[in-house]
């Protein structure tokens, strides 16, 4: 298990509370590590993910699995309010596509 350390969703952002960054890992939300530059914090939160994992082996705990290695099938279920689903379900219709195109274009513009 120790190989895939390297293969967890790591991130490193800025926190206004601190005034530090943050190293955080998506698969371990509650560990987080503080540090004054950028790489200090993802070095931080990596030696702390390896030890957590080295931790949960040793006590045969259930290690979380890298979003890395998760085959996704890309379908999913979203509930949404009627008036939303029959806003597109017009707009659809009128682009001349299905529901599921539109809403899969929608998804797919950038972020800003």
């Amino acid at each position: 298990m120790a190989k895939n350390i390297d293969r967890y969703t790591y991130r490193v952002t800025w926190s206004e509370e601190d005034q530090e960054h943050v190293g955080l890992c998506v698969e371990f939300p509650s560990l987080s590590w503080l540090a004054e530059d950028p790489e200090q914090a993802l070095k931080g939160i990596r030696q702390l993910v390896r030890d957590s994992v080295s931790d949960m082996l040793q006590n045969n705990e259930q290690v979380p699995e890298p979003l890395s290695s998760k085959q996704f099938s890309g379908k999913f279920m979203v509930r949404v309010p009627p008036e939303t689903h029959r806003q597109l379900t017009i707009e659809a219709a009128e682009s001349g596509v299905s529901l599921n195109r539109l809403i899969s274009s929608k998804l797919h513009q950038p972020r800003m």
